[in-house]
């Protein structure tokens, strides 16, 4: 089967609908499927990105849904999609966030044949889908298979856009974090908290763990936080109690590869967010890695964890009993083992191996025998509906 994967944000940049993207189609190649991912892609070629992996164009970072995403939009990358699909004849053309600004409603514009969209993203009310509701509207008017990774996330497609669709979870390749060695950065003599996620996205809840860290080195004082994740090191540094900053290591942007270490070298994973979250895919890596997890009970991390739950919870922005039960962890291997072990049998659920076979059977029931994708002619007047958008930002955000 030939599969077309559109992803909206950045391939350049972290993100949990691009690691799924990622991982799906991976997932897909080891299935003996082709492939092709059409994402945005910033100006300077990586040597590390797959050749299946087609640039949309340059990207533009955009507010979307408390955080900043990295999408383009416009005539340039009207084009690039057409061609794209005239180039791909996919048998399934497969569209995630297919609302959100970018590429994504562009392919469900421009294609007719068998299409699937997968809903990522959870709010309780978004003026952007309130005020583009005619646009998203036909935008997913030619999409025959419906995919939420979350009931948040099929709640909010249910809520903005009526119809209903298949819940389908994020699926994590669990064998790299398994096997995964040993971080340079962490000592392996001292306790550690592992933060991932930008470090200047308010949600990702950095500042909740800088508030709780007194309250923790008071009680374990060779305590090591390491901080991953994109975002100026230096200006969160120089906003840290000197006494406090000692513990920290910020690591930076790190690959797949070296997030997958940090995972399995930690003592405990910290998960701070405040909201936002439709799912919670990186919990999932930190229990295949066999990180003892520590998150904030927000509905898409209970969901995720399960019940009982596999790691130990918090209130949300309750930096105190975040210390509370980080001290515990800290101080009980017996507990920490237990969470490696709930976590390494909770994680089974979401082995991609496991999550794909859902994904086909999606793509089964909306091909029909001899139909592939192709541009749809009305897709001609793409080039105009991208131009549309408050303030013309649609044009800005196109690239070249």
């Amino acid at each position: 089967m030939r599969v077309g994967l559109v992803c909206p944000y950045s391939w350049d940049a972290p993100g949990g609908v691009r690691t799924h993207v990622a991982d799906l189609a991976q997932t897909l190649l080891t299935r003996g499927h082709e492939v092709s991912v059409l994402a945005p892609m910033d100006a300077d070629p990586n040597p590390d990105t797959p050749s299946w992996v087609v640039d949309g164009g340059r990207p533009i970072a955009l507010p979307y849904n408390g955080a900043v995403a990295r999408v383009n939009f416009g005539f340039k990358p009207a084009r690039r999609v057409r061609q794209w699909i005239r180039d791909g004849q996919f048998d399934v053309l497969h569209v995630h966030e297919p609302v959100a600004l970018g590429l994504s409603p562009l392919a469900c514009w421009a294609a007719n044949g068998p299409m699937v969209a997968t809903w990522h993203s959870a709010h309780e009310r978004s003026r952007i889908l309130t005020a583009g509701y005619a646009l998203a509207q036909t935008a997913m008017e030619k999409v025959r298979g419906r995919i939420a990774v979350s009931e948040e996330a099929r709640r909010t497609l249910v809520g903005h856009l009526g119809g209903d669709a298949v819940l389908i979870p994020n699926g994590v390749r669990i064998e790299p974090y398994r096997v995964a060695e040993q971080h340079p950065a962490f000592d392996p003599g001292r306790p550690s908290l592992l933060f991932l996620g930008r470090i200047d996205e308010p949600r990702k809840g950095l500042d909740v763990l800088l508030e709780a860290l007194p309250r923790i080195v008071d009680t374990v004082p060779n305590l090591q936080v390491v901080v991953a994740g994109p975002g100026n090191a230096d200006d969160r540094r120089a906003a840290i109690d000197p006494r406090i900053g000692e513990h920290l290591t910020f690591l930076g942007r790190v690959s797949d590869e070296d997030k997958a270490r940090a995972l399995h070298s930690a003592s405990v994973y910290v998960a701070p967010h405040t909201g936002g979250e439709s799912f919670g895919i990186v919990l999932i890596e930190a229990m295949a890695a066999g990180a003892p997890v520590l998150a904030s009970d927000l509905p898409a991390f209970r969901r995720v964890l399960g019940s009982p739950p596999a790691g130990v919870m918090f209130g949300n922005q309750d930096a105190t009993a975040l210390a509370t039960a980080a001290r515990r962890l800290l101080a009980s291997e017996a507990e920490r083992m237990t969470l490696r072990r709930m976590g390494a049998e909770r994680v089974q659920v979401f082995d991609w191996n496991t999550v794909v076979d859902e994904v086909l059977a999606v793509y089964d029931s909306v091909r029909v025998p001899g139909q592939v994708v192709e541009e749809d002619l009305r897709g001609q007047l793409v080039g105009r509906l991208a131009g549309w958008g408050p303030g013309g930002w649609g044009t800005a955000a196109g690239g070249s």
